[in-house]
């Protein structure tokens, strides 16, 4: 069971990381997507750029993952290939800065186009 939960949260965690980076393409659709999207952006920027702060998601995952018995992240085929992207080696900090400057446009485009598309409507 805890094998199950440790990668349900890793998916969770990859569909957070992804909802960060889109989020604003799909905040069109419903006004409580963008507000839930801007908070989750928030957060992301946050956790990104202090150093100690440890996602609640990374805590559930070691927790879990502790539990199931696991020592590594080598064990099953989700955790294998998901937990390298979510949990990169030798990032330095100006690329992590990189990386929140780049999902900042990312979002910025995508409500720009949210907005050109407000305006056409009305």
């Amino acid at each position: 069971m805890y094998l199950f939960l440790t990668q349900l949260t890793v998916v969770f965690h990859l569909l957070f990381i992804l909802f960060v980076i889109i989020g604003g393409f799909f905040a069109h659709k419903n006004r409580w997507v963008a507000i839930v999207h801007f908070g989750a952006l928030a957060w992301a920027i946050y956790a990104e750029l202090s150093p100690g702060v440890v996602c609640p998601l990374t805590t559930l995952e070691n927790y879990f993952g502790q539990h199931a018995g696991l020592s590594t992240y080598k064990e099953d085929f989700i955790t294998r290939h998901l937990i390298p992207v979510i949990y990169q080696e030798n990032v330095t900090y100006s690329f992590q800065v990189f990386l929140v400057v780049l999902v900042i446009c990312i979002n910025v485009i995508a409500y720009r186009i949210r907005w050109n598309q407000k305006d056409r409507n009305s």
